[in-house]
């Protein structure tokens, strides 16, 4: 079964073609950040607007990838929400429009579930259940995956997302935007113990995060360190070991609660070579099997849509969409 992926959900326009659920035929990824790097972060009616421009080369950009044409699609998946309304709604009306078109069945997917089964496009895959840490510019939350369909939200933020604290704490230390990389090349060669950053741990028994209290600590030092500019990477290093200690710590807790042998890190902050350390070294301390799907499948892409679209279609009661479908802007509560 191919399934073409569409993903609009923020800035990037994505397209892609998967087959059952799990072989790659094509990714196609059309990046903003040159248009809103200006601005220090994502403008929603500029990137609407780049979506509308974009989706109709980046989707015949993934079919000729895969070697395929529209006749030989048998059904799309598209990004409902979370995200930006304008952006989701360019994606989401094309795929409808698509799938009405061709006559073959379309679902609208959530933008949290398709990372979740992002680390199935890899191999080897986790078993079910297990315990995965979704973190991104917008998302930070921990999950029991139970099924591809099916996912409880153990918590998540309550304020800034991982992803999102690291633009803003790059926007203070002026490195531009996005941050998130940037910040993690300066890390590498500074020292992480040198400022001693608030570890927000909350609840300790509890799996929710907040970000913005140690936002708020880094700006302060930077205000009362005029001097700062000296060692920029080493308050890079400290503020992003803040991060992962936290992030690691609450992962692990939550897997051995629900007594699951494989964790899994997804989402764009995933891509974080520290985290990725972290996690994996805590993982093999406890016994526990670690999951990250590959560098590009971290960031918002399309063929985690097309897989999180297979399962929602073949399963026990097919999820097909019909013409009076809307996106929505925030976390459902299922996820």
């Amino acid at each position: 079964m191919k399934i073409l992926g569409i993903e609009t959900s923020c800035d990037e326009t994505a397209a892609a073609v998967i087959e059952d659920g799990r072989r790659i035929l094509s990714s196609v990824v059309a990046s903003q950040v040159d248009v809103h790097h200006p601005y220090g972060g994502v403008v929603p009616e500029i990137a609407a607007r780049c979506h509308m421009e974009s989706i109709v080369p980046v989707v015949a950009g993934a079919m000729d990838e895969a070697g395929i044409d529209f006749a030989g699609l048998d059904a799309i998946g598209a990004t409902r929400g979370p995200g930006l309304v304008g952006a989701l709604l360019v994606g989401f009306s094309f795929a409808k429009a698509m799938g009405f078109a061709l006559n073959i069945p379309w679902t609208g997917i959530d933008h949290l579930e398709g990372h979740l089964n992002s680390v199935f496009l890899a191999e080897p895959a986790p078993d079910f259940p297990f315990t995965a840490l979704l973190v991104s510019g917008g998302h930070t939350a921990i999950y029991l995956v139970r099924s591809h369909v099916d996912a409880l939200c153990m918590g998540r933020t309550r304020d800034d997302a991982a992803g999102e604290a690291f633009d803003k704490v790059a926007k203070m230390l002026d490195l531009g935007y996005p941050g998130g990389g940037v910040i993690s090349r300066m890390a590498e060669t500074g020292d992480p113990d040198r400022i001693k950053f608030p570890r927000a741990f909350m609840d300790r028994s509890a799996y929710d995060f907040s970000f913005s209290g140690l936002k708020t600590s880094v700006k302060r030092y930077i205000d009362t360190h005029g001097d700062f500019q000296s060692h920029v990477n080493d308050i890079a290093a400290s503020f992003q070991e803040a991060c992962v200690d936290v992030l690691a710590q609450k992962l692990m807790s939550a897997a051995l609660e629900n007594r699951c042998a494989h964790v899994a890190v997804v989402g764009g902050v995933a891509a974080n070579s520290r985290l990725r350390q972290r996690v994996l070294s805590d993982a093999r301390k406890h016994g526990l099997k670690l999951f990250i799907p590959p560098v590009s499948l971290c960031g918002d892409n399309a063929a985690m849509i097309a897989a999180a679209a297979f399962h929602r279609l073949t399963g026990d009661c097919p999820q097909v969409g019909n013409l009076a479908d809307d996106v929505y802007s925030r976390v459902e509560r299922r996820l």
